[in-house]
């Protein structure tokens, strides 16, 4: 992709308004804390005191916006308590502008680095820092900055008492997230009664597990239905594909199918049903027609041999999902365990995840790493941006580095795409709120009064699209410095002129400086071979030591092996933004790479869904598969990274050796089979890839 059409792509998706869900009184309850930090503070100490502490809930109320199973409450004290530290020391080096520029450089590259944390970490890092910019700029002394920012903390803790005292649908993101894995996999099943190969998108699921996982306290009250479901979702899912594909249930066509295609459809009207009744903690309520479908018909065609054993499962599995989905009054404690026999999935309180974050921020110290290049370009652009901003005749040059800090993240696209997006709800939002600063001259109480009306516009907007947003914050800022006359003899014309530069220092040090992910994609290819491989021989292994369908060892490597699908998913889109060459791995080599992987997973997946009961006769010539399959997978990836053909021999010598000889079981040798020509599709888009490039530059030299 060009540079020009990269820009084009990313300003257009930084200027599109995303249609989701409002949540009026999520947003609500952030402004009313706001409203009252800022009253407060504005009658007992002031606009200078006010300014800063609404800086603090404003910061924390959109820290429990971010994507985090965590504690709403915990989320909103820790924004409260990292922003008071920043401005703390903003503070007492802000007189001082070697002292102020050092410590400047040194918390950006912090900020930076806390995107190994997470999406949710870096927003807050980044944001500290952006707030920490303007309120150094408000009058106060070295005296006052302990009592600033304990105001600022202050805020932080008024958000997390109204988020106790007033909740908004208890568990709801937790709730969300299971339903929409139910509702996902009752999509998968309609789509697999037209086409039986259809693919499953693991992400619901995967999100479902991180929302399942809770702290000790978090457990006490969590809602009885909120566990159990999303095992038994993960166990239907294999059997969804076995009874629906072809290779190894019924014909693609005939009275059998038409059974198969009518059990499909009901178990999507039961997983919706539960769906619908997790998500608002309502009774499952049933079609009338689905629970007679999933019955085994006294006439008519019958599925015999592993669809029956399908069905079987599957209608036992869908009981299951229904009597969890059943809101109850008992707590987690005295539900018991999942269903799924795994236990409550316990997550780290904040303070225990230190070390963890820690450990994940020393991991991204090396050269190569995104993380370790966007915490030194955004430092770097930061102190450029405060410099320019300080040299340039136009004051409070902070807008400059704030846009800056605001605007960049690790990747391409969503630079680009927010520094266009900023730009534009900048304009608008700083357009509207000078000229009415410049012609009406609020006072102070209803300058504060606009600042919560923005507020609130902002987080009601902050998902519907970035401009709209920036728009609101934009004006957040300019009326809450307006409130002592800061800033009031800045025109429009400077403010935009200072926040075009903080985007254009942005885009000009990612072009200079980047991080691509294009040339990484064989790495993520090859990670994702390497897992996939590792979760296949684990399945095949388990036909050699029967272990059960819920082996931990299985449900081990199937996580990695999905982990690393969606990191390529991922980095695929990102790369098609970048404006950088395949180098080695052409778009149709991506597309038919990608595919030939997804359709081995499928295979293994398959395999997983009819895997022996704990106690059943061992299957001795699996072990075989199982070591073949992990060593072909293990050096193909080896070549994946050294750009070589990978090959496939040790699998080939086994699925020969059982042509004349196949294992006693109907889908051990039929699997491997299937499992060998996916890799050969593999083999086959990364050779014509190379080819590809080969011709290409044999024509370039010619020219």
């Amino acid at each position: 992709m060009s540079w020009l059409r990269a820009l084009k792509e990313t300003a257009r998706s930084g200027l599109t308004v995303e249609r989701r869900r409002l949540e009026p009184a999520i947003a609500a309850r952030g402004a009313l804390g706001l409203a009252l930090v800022v009253g407060v503070s504005l009658a007992l100490f002031g606009p200078a005191v006010a300014a800063s502490s609404a800086f603090g809930a404003f910061q924390a109320a959109i820290a429990t916006f971010q994507r985090s199973w965590h504690p709403r409450p915990t989320l909103a004290l820790a924004s409260g308590a990292s922003l008071a530290v920043s401005t703390f020391l903003g503070y007492l080096t802000g007189a001082h502008a070697a002292l102020f520029l050092a410590l400047l450089l040194c918390w950006t590259f912090l900020a930076g680095l806390a995107w190994a944390a997470g999406p949710t970490a870096g927003v807050i890092a980044s944001s500290n820092v952006a707030i920490m910019l303007v309120t150094v700029t408000l009058p106060t002394s070295v005296a006052s900055a302990a009592g600033q920012a304990g105001m600022i903390f202050a805020g932080g803790v008024v958000q997390a008492a109204l988020i106790v005292v007033l909740p908004v649908r208890r568990w709801g993101a937790q709730r969300d997230a299971l339903a929409d894995a139910l509702a996902d996999e009752a999509d998968y099943a309609r789509r697999l009664r037209h086409d039986p190969v259809a693919p499953f998108d693991p992400v619901p699921l995967m999100t479902a597990r991180s929302a399942a996982a809770v702290t000790p306290r978090q457990a006490r009250t969590r809602p009885a239905e909120l566990h159990g479901a999303r095992g038994l979702a993960e166990r239907i899912r294999p059997v969804l594909a076995s009874l629906a594909d072809p290779a190894v249930g019924v014909p693609e066509e005939g009275p059998e199918r038409a059974r198969v295609r009518e059990l499909l459809a009901a178990t999507a009207e039961v997983l919706d049903a539960a769906a619908h009744a997790i998500r608002h903690g309502e009774p499952v309520t049933l079609p009338p027609s689905a629970p007679a479908a999933l019955r085994t018909p006294a006439t008519g065609p019958a599925l015999k041999g592993p669809s029956r054993r399908a069905a079987g499962r599957l209608a036992a599995l869908l009981g299951d999902v229904i009597e969890t989905a059943e809101p109850r009054t008992e707590t987690s404690e005295s539900a018991g365990p999942e269903s799924s026999g795994q236990g409550i999935r316990t997550r780290p309180t904040l303070l225990r995840r230190a070390p963890i974050v820690a450990a994940k921020v020393r991991a991204e110290l090396r050269p190569d790493s995104p993380v370790l290049r966007h915490a030194v370009r955004v430092s770097a652009v930061t102190a450029a941006g405060y410099l320019l901003g300080t040299w340039l005749p136009f004051g409070h040059g902070y807008w400059a580095p704030m846009a800056s800090v605001m605007v960049m993240r690790p990747d391409f696209s969503q630079t680009y795409a927010r520094s266009v997006a900023r730009f534009g709800g900048t304009l608008v939002g700083v357009a509207l709120a000078t000229a009415v600063v410049q012609s009406a001259h609020p006072g102070t109480y209803l300058s504060a009064a606009l600042a919560v009306v923005c507020a609130f516009g902002m987080y009601l907007l902050m998902w519907t699209g970035y401009v709209a947003a920036q728009a609101c914050v934009s004006a957040y800022v300019v009326f809450l410095l307006g409130m002592d006359g800061a800033g009031l003899t800045q025109t429009v014309r400077e403010r935009v002129l200072l926040t075009l530069l903080g985007g254009v220092l942005a885009m000009l040090a990612y072009a200079a400086y980047p991080a691509w992910e294009t040339p990484r994609l064989r790495g993520r290819l090859a990670d994702w071979l390497a897992s996939g491989g590792a979760y296949a021989a684990v399945v095949a292994a388990r036909y050699a030591d029967p272990a059960g369908p819920t082996s931990p060892d299985v449900r081990e490597a199937l996580l990695k092996a999905r982990a690393a699908r969606v990191a390529w998913q991922e980095a695929v889109a990102r790369a098609a933004h970048e404006p950088v060459r395949h180098r080695g791995l052409s778009h149709a080599a991506v597309e038919q790479a990608g595919h030939a992987l997804a359709e081995f997973g499928r295979v293994a997946m398959l395999m997983e869904a009819h895997l022996p009961e704990r106690g059943a006769p061992a299957l001795p010539a699996a072990a075989t598969l199982a070591e073949s399959l992990h060593r072909s997978t293990e050096r193909g990836a080896k070549e994946v990274r050294e750009r070589r053909e990978p090959h496939w021999d040790d699998l080939r010598e086994t699925v020969t050796a059982w042509s004349a000889e196949p294992p006693d079981h109907f889908l051990l040798h039929k699997g491997s089979v299937l499992l060998l020509e996916s890799l050969e599709e593999l083999t086959t888009a990364l050779t014509e890839s190379t080819r590809s490039r080969s011709r290409s530059h044999s024509r370039s030299r010619s020219r």
